[in-house]
């Protein structure tokens, strides 16, 4: 996973409606209307947090009627937990997204 589409997913869950939004998705696809219920959010506000959800590839929609429904992009998550779990400390992620020890000082 690139470095940018790693920052773009950490800045579409640093929104804590966008957090409840993902965690509600766990459950299931859900309809918008649902997701207004739960988080007494008006309707525009809710297409913008979607959108943003959406545009980094964590959520996915489809429309019926008029409404769209919503549900978690399984594959777009699994990719960003497998980066996040490339870092730890004391290891560094290279390119080809191994994992390598390092350290700043030598022990003398």
């Amino acid at each position: 996973m690139r470095k940018e589409d790693v920052a773009m997913i950490c800045k579409a869950m640093s929104d804590a409606n966008r957090l409840h939004i993902i965690e509600m998705l766990t459950s299931g696809e859900k309809c918008g209307c649902k997701i207004l219920e739960e988080l007494h959010i008006t309707q525009p506000t809710l297409s913008h947090h979607m959108k943003v959800l959406e545009d980094c590839g964590l959520v996915t929609s489809y429309k019926e009627g008029k409404w769209h429904h919503y549900s978690i992009n399984c594959e777009r998550f699994g990719e960003f937990k497998d980066y996040l779990n490339l870092i730890s400390c004391g290891e560094a992620v290279g390119a080809e997204g191994t994992v390598q020890k390092t350290s700043c000082c030598q022990k003398m």
